[in-house]
């Protein structure tokens, strides 16, 4: 099987990611993180608002997840007149069984979005609540879970904090109730060397760090950080190939993994 992971910016590369997105035919499973929906579709601060019924159209052999907490009144920085769904997406191809789709909130909770003030600066940062979609698939009489995961972004950027911490907890909790074969993906935010993401790693493989990739970040990435993207797998996943694939169609790259049990 193969499954591809990508943080969609928003869609903000909007052509080249679309157009990207159809030439994978042979991927089985997408996982999205930074997907959009909403009755109004425009491009609000750069960003596509219903990004998510466009893959719908372009993935019609798919059945897509949509895990979403609700902008009431704001996009991704500024104010807009209408509510916009935010999080994750994960599309199966059909003919694949999907025993079940489970959403958990791994920081804050459903409600109303705030924001972060952070001392001796003027900006503000959207304090968006976490959730990691959880699906399991059916393969070959095995159950497999796969995480797709969008984590905790602000006010420290990618380094541990308690925030962090409890975050990381609560996703081992979750994955370690499953008791075959699991894949953890997605834009975790956070740097490899954290205990944010030991705790992650506790029997699970990092295949970032295994296969030494040098960078999840894109071309459109002007910061320093070099990782946010993480694929983790269990023992029992057999890797045929993994890669940080040269497209450049968000700030992130996409991951490919392809796998069997």
């Amino acid at each position: 099987m193969k499954l591809l992971c990508l943080n969609l910016w928003g869609g903000q590369v909007y052509k080249p990611l679309l157009e990207f997105i159809k030439q994978q035919k042979d991927v089985d499973i997408f996982c999205f993180q930074e997907v959009m929906q909403s009755s109004v579709s425009k491009f609000s601060n750069k960003a596509k608002t219903d990004v998510y019924n466009d893959l719908s159209k372009i993935l019609k052999n798919y059945t897509g997840f949509l895990a979403t907490p609700i902008l009431s009144g704001f996009d991704l920085k500024e104010k807009v007149d209408f509510d916009l769904k935010f999080g994750q997406a994960t599309f199966v191809k059909k003919g694949i069984k999907v025993v079940s789709d489970e959403t958990y909130f791994v920081y804050g909770q459903k409600g109303p979005v705030s924001f972060w003030k952070i001392e001796k600066n003027t900006r503000r940062y959207l304090d968006i609540p976490r959730n990691m979609q959880c699906l399991v698939i059916d393969q070959g009489n095995k159950k497999i879970l796969i995480g797709n995961l969008h984590g905790f972004w602000m006010p420290v950027s990618k380094k541990d904090s308690p925030h962090r911490i409890r975050q990381s907890n609560k996703i081992r909790e979750i994955f370690d109730q499953h008791p075959g074969p699991k894949i953890l993906c997605g834009d975790f935010n956070l740097r490899p060397e954290t205990k944010s993401m030991k705790i992650l790693e506790e029997n699970m493989r990092n295949l970032i760090v295994e296969y030494g990739i040098e960078s999840t970040r894109s071309k459109h990435h002007r910061r320093t950080n070099k990782y946010a993207d993480y694929i983790m797998v269990s023992a029992d996943i057999k890797i045929n190939r993994f890669e940080a694939m040269d497209a450049h169609v968000s700030d992130h790259l996409p991951l490919l993994l392809e796998f069997s049990v």
